[in-house]
């Protein structure tokens, strides 16, 4: 994975709604740790983090992501709910980085970008045997669905605003190239913005953005290097 697979930004509105939404989860929930994990690089960091007593993790923690044994690394590789009720009593989970800070149980779900790439998860832990209620599993993914919603509102504002920018870029250098001046009707003289009146050759001559070159239209020609009969 690398970093310009995931180049959203969040900007801080949005993560103190999230804050509020893990604060409140974990409240009801009675756990210590209600987390948003999100992938940067080859990493995976501690996103947002419940505000909660005995929660271990602090936004900005990460680990190295492939073969971490995380939680988390299944539920981003399956992309689908991982429920682990007791860590201590699984041969596959007791010995996983997680066991270390006494977060026994965990219950995530995976986070997605609108490509369905994986953004990162939404997980709880806890320092006790929880096997979680199917009314706490539906109060997650109501959460989870709040945030992919919010990331799919914030990938649509950023790739409208990338191509703003280069449509504004394009139309500078459309400006630049075919700029709208002031013309005399009749003797074709071109006003500048200091409002002075120059014949046209010197005006594009003078103006670093813009070539110039002579060139004779068909009547022209016609008139200067045509016999006349």
């Amino acid at each position: 994975m690398s970093e310009k697979q995931n180049p959203l930004v969040i900007p801080e509105t949005v993560m103190l709604g999230w804050q509020e939404l893990l604060n409140l989860m974990a409240e009801i929930i009675g756990i210590p740790a209600a987390l948003i994990m999100r992938i940067t690089g080859d990493y995976i960091e501690v996103f947002v983090s419940s505000l909660t007593e005995d929660n271990p993790y602090h936004p900005g923690d990460k680990e190295y992501l492939l073969n971490s044994g995380l939680y988390c690394e299944t539920v981003i590789k399956t992309k689908e709910k991982l429920l682990v009720p007791n860590a201590l009593k699984d041969e596959k989970w007791k010995n996983n980085p997680d066991v270390k800070l006494n977060m026994i149980s965990y219950l995530g779900f995976p986070i997605l970008l609108p490509n369905r790439e994986p953004f990162g998860t939404i997980c709880v832990l806890d320092n006790k045997e929880n096997s979680y209620k199917s009314s706490i599993e539906t109060l997650i993914t109501k959460f989870r669905d709040m945030i992919q919603y919010d990331i799919e509102l914030l990938n649509m504002n950023q790739s409208l605003g990338d191509e703003n920018r280069k449509l504004t870029d394009y139309l500078i250098e459309l400006q630049a190239l075919r700029g709208i001046v002031p013309i005399c009707a009749k003797c074709k003289s071109i006003r500048d913005k200091e409002n002075n009146w120059h014949p046209i050759e010197k005006y594009f001559l003078n103006s670093p953005e813009t070539k110039f070159t002579h060139s004779l239209c068909p009547t022209c020609v016609k008139e200067y290097y045509v016999d006349k009969e």
